[in-house]
């Protein structure tokens, strides 16, 4: 902008000199030739000559520029805040932004009127201070200061209603959209998924049933790792299971019981993994890459090789792998984890339910206490199990492959050490597996120093300098454990650059100890570690004899029971306070059964009934779930003790009282059945002073008023609530009290819901781009219930079509704030 000078000059025009210098009248000339637009019809004498500015001998040829960096204002952290600046002079201006003080934000721009920036995490107010400059042609420059207030994050979105339509909803002032769908194409020569049950080739295709997933940077070639770009990366999810109806014209078939080749194949190939690039565009739209060299699938069919203690041992001895170091893929991918030096943890959970164990047996392994056996049952694989898709039943075309034999667990070989057929076949799987997602060419690696579960995740500890890193993992079933796998090695900062990524996880995944835990009704807690030759874990056990430390990791759950650690309600994902190392472990739901009133303990306080629909279907234990959490000892991840409250129960606000609804949920906040969980990034301000806590559910209770959720919340720290004494109900009436401990009660202002998803499905899965700005989301199996014919969703093409029909697809989509900011606050 420009000063618009009032006024006129009227003074003659006189030429009286004889030389050729620039009389005032062609300096008046050209001045208003270039400036005419600006000074809408002033003279051109005065727009020269003004205050004698046009002469040297006279003085300044002008005034400073007028400035102003705007009002002083007030912010919270994570808020996109806008600097709008004015500067007015006759001369042409340029303008610049700095910081004079206060924590150091990035501006979007330096050399414009207005600027942003996202308001930093601080713990109290805190002022910013900004200096606006404008200097003219002239170098005369004038400067103004704003201030900026900032103060703690508060949760500025208003919450969502709950919903049971068929669409994923979010608040206002978000934008949703889809972007990788189950069967889309990865290489450039497959073809567009037809979704009618005809498409074949899933590997090269998005998998079914997306679930844990993670964001891994990319430079701007797309043939580095960048961790700290926000617009190009690779996404690695796993693929849990299947919707098998969905992935046949009409359904799954078999003859005789005998399932086709074609179809079982396609089962297979749909569960995993996925890497695959993702990029977004200068518009901020994002895409997937189709064609990048980066895409795969890993597979139950890709080639693996075994690490650490049990590598090698008998107990993984089969006929496709006699010296027991090698393995055929992962399956049943559920939760995640990732390494600070760029690899991708991804967790085998429900295996188990895969295998055939055919009946006889028990007697052919020797009977009800033969330790196989005692193994098998202890893990679900009962004598008789069919196993989820029938696979084994297959008679492939190549009569030398085992792809489909190997679903057969049954000891029906000649060679006693298993070589000869797939008795041990379900020791292969149950472990952590570290992924590179920057190099395809390097085989899986399964790290057998985790211990053997039903892993749903394993996120790690805080990588400190000189410390032990830990990741902590839940066994996903009812009355199972959480386990915590230290390191033997402390951490090395330079490691998390390495080249050979892999290579840097033998170092730290191959050799340390694994703990289980017991909760103590004290608040307290002890880690208890599974080593061969302490306590019960030995030879002499007569529950299970153990062998050696192999023994004591592929059957890790038998050590767990042997050493006293304390049954949950079905412990899934596990995630870490990036400020406090603070360490939050979901426990789903239990029934009645899993859990009798007369059991329930501190660590898992309720027993009630939760009537559903209009029915009121009894529903009793802990239907609703809840989620505990512990500091560690000395807030080291080498700690072998803790304290725990339980942060968050689950509760329909609508239908439970004080006993039942303890965090005292409203409608607006109201969940059941929490199930994902994860910490915004420590690279933005979410993840920062005092964290986002996004927890996702996967519900069966209180599906008659909402479909599946994402919540946010702030959460507090361990130890801001106290002791409380809840009474429960049982089936006949009766009371029984139990004593536990509770953090801080939530308020409508801590936690919110953000995004309820579409019919039938579960949300979970998620990341972010490391400048908060993009959240990755994902929808797994919309519309599980409906038939070919009565279809329960047809979501993701009812997102952007209402009235849109066809079979669903499990999908990832992107959240992002209309105003460009970070995604949360």
């Amino acid at each position: 902008m420009t000063d618009v000078v009032r006024g006129s000059y009227t003074d003659g025009v006189v030429d009286c000199n004889p030389t050729d210098n620039p009389t005032l009248a062609s300096i008046a000339a050209e001045r208003y030739s270039r400036r005419q637009t600006l000074f809408g019809g002033i003279s051109a004498i005065a727009a020269a000559t003004f205050g004698g500015m046009l002469l040297s001998a006279c003085g300044n040829e002008n005034d400073a520029p007028v400035v102003s960096a705007g009002t002083n204002g007030t912010a919270t952290s994570g808020r996109l805040v806008t600097l709008a600046g004015t500067a007015t002079d006759k001369d042409d201006l340029t303008v610049s932004w700095t910081q004079v003080s206060g924590p150091t934000v990035t501006l979007s721009s330096n050399n414009t009127n207005s600027t942003t920036f996202i308001a930093p995490a601080v713990a109290t107010a805190t002022p910013l201070v900004f200096e606006f400059k404008a200097t003219d042609e002239r170098n005369k420059s004038t400067s103004a200061q704003t201030t900026i207030t900032v103060s703690p994050a508060i949760l500025s979105f208003n919450s969502i209603a709950k919903s049971l339509d068929d669409v994923v909803k979010v608040p206002e002032g978000y934008a949703v959209s889809v972007l990788y769908r189950m069967g889309d194409p990865l290489t450039a020569a497959t073809s567009a998924y037809a979704n009618d049950g005809t498409d074949t080739g899933f590997s090269a295709r998005g998998g079914d049933q997306h679930d844990g997933m993670s964001y891994f940077g990319l430079g701007a070639t797309g043939a580095t790792r960048d961790g700290a770009s926000n617009t190009r990366g690779l996404l690695v999810m796993n693929h849990e299971n299947i919707v098998q109806i969905y992935l046949h014209p009409n359904g799954p078939t078999s003859v005789g019981g005998v399932r086709p080749e074609g179809e079982a194949l396609k089962e297979m190939e749909a569960h995993g993994v996925s890497v695959v690039e993702v990029t977004r565009a200068t518009s901020g739209a994002w895409s997937y890459v189709q064609a990048s060299t980066l895409n795969r699938r890993v597979t139950p069919l890709t080639p693996t090789v075994f690490n650490g203690p049990v590598r090698g041992n008998a107990l993984l001895r089969t006929r496709f792998s006699t010296g027991g170091t090698d393995g055929r893929g992962t399956i049943n991918n559920c939760a995640n984890g990732f390494a600070a030096w760029g690899t991708y943890l991804t967790c085998e959970e429900n295996w188990a339910g895969y295998f055939r164990r055919p009946a006889g047996d028990n007697a052919v392994r020797g009977g009800a206490t033969a330790k196989s056996v005692i193994a098998l049952n202890r893990y679900g694989i009962a004598e008789g199990a069919n196993g989820n898709f029938g696979w084994a039943s297959v008679v492939a075309a190549d009569a030398s492959s085992t792809v489909y034999s190997r679903w057969n667990a049954g000891a029906i070989g000649a060679a006693a050490d298993g070589t000869a057929d797939f008795r041990n076949e379900p020791n292969q799987f149950g472990w952590v597996v570290e992924i590179d997602p920057y190099d395809p060419t390097k085989a899986p690696r399964k790290r057998t120093a985790l211990g053997r579960l039903g892993h749903e995740g394993a996120w790690p500890s805080l990588f400190v300098a000189g410390r032990k890193p830990a990741f902590y993992m839940g066994d996903d079933s009812r009355d199972e454990y959480l386990y915590k796998f230290v390191s033997a090695q402390p951490w090395v900062e330079a490691d998390a650059n390495a080249a050979d990524r892999l290579a840097i996880g033998d170092k730290y995944l191959d050799a340390g100890t694994l703990y289980v835990a017991r909760f103590d009704a004290t608040g307290n807690g002890t880690w208890l570690p599974l080593v061969f030759g302490t306590g019960p874990l030995t030879a002499a056990n007569a529950a299970y004899p153990f062998a050696d430390q192999a023994d004591v990791l592929t059957h890790a759950r038998l050590a767990a029971d042997a050493v006293g650690a304390t049954k949950m309600d079905r412990p899934e994902w596990t995630a870490i306070n990036p400020v406090t190392g603070e360490m939050y472990l979901t426990l789903t739901n239990t029934s009645a059964s899993a859990r009798p009133i007369n059991e329930t303990d501190a660590a898992n306080p309720r027993f009630y009934n939760d009537p559903k629909g209009a029915a009121a279907s009894a529903q009793r234990g802990n239907p609703n779930g809840h989620i505990v959490r512990l500091k560690e000892t000395g807030d080291t991840s080498e700690a072998t003790s803790f304290t725990w409250d339980i942060y968050l129960f689950g509760a329909d606000s609508a239908d439970s009282n004080a006993d039942v609804n303890i965090s005292g949920l409203d409608a607006s906040n109201d969940f059941s059945s929490p199930d994902g969980l994860w910490f915004g990034r420590p690279s933005n301000v979410t993840g920062q002073v005092n964290p986002l806590l996004w927890i996702q559910t996967d519900d069966g209770a209180l599906t008659d008023r909402t479909n599946n959720q994402m919540l946010v919340a702030l959460p507090g720290r361990v130890g801001d609530g106290g002791a409380k004494t809840i009474t429960n109900v049982g089936t006949d009436g009766t009371t029984r009290t139990q004593a536990t401990i509770v953090g801080k009660a939530p308020t409508t202002g801590t936690l919110k819901r953000f995004l309820v998803g579409p019919k039938g499905c579960e949300i979970t899965g998620i990341d972010s781009t490391p400048d908060g700005r993009t959240l990755f989301v994902n929808v797994q199996h919309p519309g599980e219930d409906g038939t070919l014919t009565t279809f329960q969703s047809s979501w993701p093409a009812t997102q952007t079509s209402a009235t849109a029909t066809g079979r669903p697809r499990s999908a990832t989509v992107v959240i992002t704030k209309t105003d460009g900011g970070v995604v949360g606050f």
